[in-house]
């Protein structure tokens, strides 16, 4: 089975495209390799997710798959956005992040104008100087509670309504939610590319 580099240290990133590309690529990930991250000084997602992708592929010789995801709050324009993990000054400090956007939305009163979406690039590098890299894009459309329900999932899942299931996102099984994630759409695209192109 070929090898392919995940370019995150984010553990539930990695158990949740460790589930969604078993059995078609051996995911190695960047703390199995000993690689540090590589700084995310992109404006766009996009951006930082080829800087991953490239970085990760450069140190380890492997095939790099990188994604670059956040949530999209409409009331504060846009952000957290591409800080989304590093929101409360803190990368990775899920609890901080949650909290500091569920205070800066406390004013917002109306339920239409607490919109917000998750936000997914994923970019698939063949070698480090790919000039054709493959860049998918999805968002997940939902709603920003007023507090934290549910315990899967991680990052701000347990504030992030969805409308069309009647609960968050961290309270999904871990199946369904990569079935319809910003996350596990895009890397499902993106695994349709892949396979044709074996």
């Amino acid at each position: 089975m070929k090898k392919i580099i995940l370019a995150s240290n984010n553990q539930g990133k990695i158990k949740e495209f460790n589930a969604m590309l078993s059995g078609i690529y051996q995911v190695v990930s960047m703390q199995d390799m000993q690689i540090e991250e590589a700084p995310e000084i992109g404006l766009t997602f996009v951006e930082n997710a080829l800087i991953k992708a490239r970085n990760a592929s450069m140190v380890s010789g492997l095939p790099a798959l990188a994604d670059d995801s956040g949530i999209v709050v409409d009331a504060l324009g846009g952000r957290p956005g591409i800080y989304s993990a590093r929101y409360a000054n803190h990368h990775g400090d899920d609890k901080a992040n949650t909290q500091k956007l569920l205070d800066e939305m406390a004013m917002v009163a109306s339920r239409g104008a607490r919109s917000a979406r998750f936000w997914c690039a994923i970019v698939f590098v063949k070698h480090k100087h790919d000039p054709t890299p493959i860049i998918i894009q999805r968002g997940w459309e939902g709603e920003i509670l007023r507090e934290k329900m549910g315990d899967n999932g991680f990052g701000y899942d347990t504030i992030f309504y969805l409308p069309t299931h009647n609960c968050t996102s961290a309270e999904l099984s871990s199946t369904e939610k990569n079935k319809i994630s910003h996350r596990g759409r895009a890397l499902s695209a993106l695994l349709t590319i892949l396979k044709k192109n074996q």
